[in-house]
């Protein structure tokens, strides 16, 4: 009977340290990564309209020569990436693009500008042209290639830098993204608080 009694403590206290271990599992997100997997919500899909607007994907390019207009033409005057992703020796991105729009005196399709006018550089170069939904939300999240930002960065890079917000301000006659900059902020700020859960195609 001591026996019986022994082994039945032994089995108790095994099934307590099984279950501590799979509540310390669950607390440290370790099945994080199979949960991103299922947007059952669409989170991402009005994140992913804007990032694959134009004004965004343009310079989120697979090559090395941005894209202009709604079109995405190649950029006109064979303008490069350059290794930092601010141009070639001697065609500078900030040659052309300064702090903020040209004036409208200086016509429809003048160098518009922001602060920082840029591409991501060659080494990382975070493309949305013509990546499928599932592939752009596990880059946007990736903290090794969206610049070293968590989620919460994430809000504020869409919140608060001003080469983003240029996107709906871009002067001439360029388009808008489908969404507001507020409303693409408050997607955001949903889809990370739900975990950044991504869509399975």
């Amino acid at each position: 009977m001591k026996k019986a009694t022994r082994s039945g403590s032994t089995l108790h206290k095994y099934l307590q340290l099984v279950a501590a271990t799979l509540a310390t599992l669950l607390s440290m997100n370790t099945f994080a990564d199979t949960a991103s997997l299922l947007d059952e919500n669409n989170l991402f899909e009005p994140i992913r309209s804007v990032l694959q607007h134009p004004r965004c994907q343009n310079c989120h390019i697979p090559g090395n020569q941005p894209l202009q207009l709604d079109e995405g033409k190649p950029h006109g005057q064979n303008v490069m990436r350059g290794i930092d992703g601010m141009g070639m020796t001697a065609m500078r991105c900030s040659n052309c693009h300064q702090e903020k729009n040209s004036t409208p005196t200086m016509g429809e399709h003048a160098p518009p500008g922001a602060p920082h006018w840029r591409l991501p550089p060659e080494h990382n170069k975070m493309v949305f042209i013509n990546t499928k939904p599932h592939d752009l939300c596990l880059t946007i999240k990736d903290p090794k290639q969206n610049g070293g930002r968590n989620g919460e960065a994430l809000i504020e890079h869409f919140a608060e830098d001003k080469l983003v917000a240029w996107g709906w301000e871009p002067g001439g006659i360029r388009t808008l993204p489908p969404l507001t900059k507020p409303q693409t902020v408050a997607a955001v700020r949903r889809w990370v608080k739900a975990g950044m859960p991504c869509p399975t195609d």
